[in-house]
């Protein structure tokens, strides 16, 4: 899914940056096809709709304007308005003061959920922490496949069961493991 926007944000700023001087006109073009971008994202609208007037005022700021390089000033800006969005600086995972601490990554179909858990996985395990990937997605066995086998990349046990279980008494089986685990200290 960031993947898709990034490559829809780059298309924009390679148009905005093509025009040389920008005019409101092509300012307000440009973030048309941001605020569509975000949309298609699934971004709320109401999100949407702060971040592009926040970043249409910032915009049309004469400075920016005049600016031999606007559209590279347009993308400063975009990008600071991105990182104040999604929360500024780093954020830590705070963990359960019983273990085993729980996540659980909901998504659509194809959104990364399994590839960031892989992810999410690893960096866990580099600080420190033991995790365990659980293979809960049965109504897509590709998925469960595709997780062991980026478990078995990473090093990372993972608990899976066969598709046909429910996804309950995966998450409940595979919290008896943690607990297991956690109390063994493996």
């Amino acid at each position: 899914m960031f993947e898709i926007l990034s490559d829809k944000l780059s298309g924009i700023f390679r148009v905005l940056s093509s025009r040389g001087r920008l005019s409101e006109k092509d300012i307000d073009e440009g973030l048309r096809e941001i605020r569509l971008a975000l949309l298609e994202a699934d971004v709320n609208f109401r999100v949407v709709k702060d971040f592009t007037a926040r970043v249409r005022e910032r915009s049309l700021n004469a400075e920016v304007l005049q600016s031999l390089t606007p559209a590279q000033q347009i993308i400063k800006i975009v990008n600071e308005e991105l990182i104040g969005i999604l929360g500024g600086g780093q954020s830590q995972l705070a963990s359960s003061a019983r273990p085993p601490s729980i996540a659980m990554l909901v998504g659509l179909q194809g959104s990364g959920k399994t590839t960031t858990a892989a992810k999410l996985a690893l960096h866990l395990r580099h600080s420190g922490q033991r995790p365990l990937l659980v293979a809960a997605d049965n109504r897509r066995p590709a998925a469960i496949e595709q997780l062991v086998t980026l478990a078995k990349q990473l090093d990372i046990p993972v608990y899976s069961e066969a598709p046909s279980a429910k996804s309950k008494d995966i998450c409940s089986h595979a919290l008896n493991k943690a607990k297991d685990l956690a109390a063994t200290g493996l």
